[in-house]
């Protein structure tokens, strides 16, 4: 799947894009995301929030109308390297944004950071370029996997759980998850379950839950996978026995097919829709005006994204052709990001506030993460330090 959206201040400007010259000064910008089964919506939601910033600029970034080339990666590593790859090779992409999960980020990065196209992520936040493998073509709008969850422990022992059970999918941002949510959490972990990437039937899981004598259980299953992993675990009564809590299990891509089944779950991040600041009040409105749904943090990060690329054109005035300079733009985020302080660390993953979430029902019938409080304030990631840059 391939779309391809043109931004433009007004319909004066229709016939000059109908001239080479005029493409040639329009700045394209490649999207790759998932919009393909049940983990589409997380696709559609960077899609939704990165189109709404550019509604709010008048379809510029940085002054210069956007060339948006969208391109769908089917949640295939494969198809994702070759979505990518034509991006910078025959598209010659100014960036590019994506993706949606970690394992497709691994498989477009090498092509577009050796092309020096800066490649920002909107969402996947793998530990895998946060070390060592740091690049300065990469940035992430997010988070670093780990975090996330390592806030989810930090919340874990406050709230004084002693025996939790561990569960995630196998694959990278499942094992980062794991592996942040044991480096805080104080109390035991009674089992560490991986499952496949897409699994459908938690039967045999939770039956090793329920009889795990653990009090609560911390999950990373995003899209499809937590809306069935919610709702089997409610089906199996478990709700009753054990908290539930995790990342990017219960959001709001998840909560339309959860329903009541989530409310009272908690959860972790840098960001929730009613999350106390004005500029973030203005855009969950807006958003649910255009598209109708609440948004999640994918949208919000991709809303973002547009805004940090829009500082870094406006820094440059325009003029790409300088990689450090707008690298050097880039790293300023001289932008107002609608999760409050944001700034960049030496790797080009964020260092942010994070919050405990838990999720509510509104008097409309609709569901989201809602805002507790502050849990960790200005927390840079684990690996930043093994990064050279």
């Amino acid at each position: 799947m391939k779309t391809t959206l043109t931004s433009t201040a007004g319909a004066a400007l229709f016939s000059a894009m109908m001239s080479t010259t005029a493409m040639a000064e329009d700045l394209k910008i490649g999207m790759v995301v998932t919009l393909s089964g049940p983990p589409a919506a997380l696709g559609q939601q960077i899609v939704d929030g990165f189109q709404l910033a550019l509604d709010h600029k008048d379809g510029q970034l940085g002054g210069q109308a956007v060339e948006l080339i969208i391109e769908d990666d089917e949640l295939k590593p494969d198809v994702a390297l070759l979505k990518a790859t034509s991006l910078v090779e025959r598209e010659e992409v100014d960036f590019v944004v994506g993706t949606v999960f970690s394992n497709m980020l691994q498989a477009v990065f090498k092509p577009i950071v050796q092309s020096e196209t800066f490649l920002i992520s909107p969402n996947a936040g793998p530990s895998t370029f946060a070390g060592r493998n740091c690049n300065p073509f990469f940035f992430a709008t997010s988070y670093q996997n780990n975090q996330n969850a390592e806030v989810s422990g930090m919340i874990a022992t406050e709230e004084g759980f002693e025996n939790v059970f561990v569960m995630a999918p196998n694959y990278q941002a499942g094992r980062d998850n794991v592996e942040g949510f044991r480096q805080t959490f104080k109390g035991s972990v009674t089992d560490e379950v991986f499952t496949p990437l897409g699994h459908q039937d938690f039967s045999a899981e939770l039956a090793r839950v329920s009889t795990s004598g653990s009090d609560a259980i911390f999950t990373f299953m995003p899209g499809g996978m937590g809306v069935r992993l919610v709702n089997q675990f409610e089906g199996a009564g478990l709700s009753d026995s054990m908290k539930f809590m995790s990342v990017f299990t219960t959001d709001e891509t998840t909560l339309p097919g959860q329903k009541d089944a989530a409310v009272g779950f908690l959860a972790a991040g840098s960001w929730a829709p009613d999350l106390p600041n004005d500029d973030n009040l203005a855009f969950v409105a807006a958003f649910e005006e255009k598209y109708g749904y609440i948004p999640g943090s994918y949208a919000m990060q991709a809303y973002d994204t547009a805004n940090l690329i829009d500082s870094a054109v406006a820094e440059v005035g325009g003029d790409l052709s300088d990689k450090d300079a707008v690298r050097a733009a880039l790293r300023k985020a001289d932008f107002t990001s609608l999760r409050g302080d944001f700034s960049f660390n030496n790797n080009h993953y964020p260092v942010q506030d994070f919050h405990a979430l838990q999720v509510v029902k509104r008097e409309d019938g609709k569901f989201h993460t809602s805002f507790v409080r502050t849990v960790a304030e200005d927390y840079a990631d684990s690996f930043h330090a093994d990064c050279k840059m």
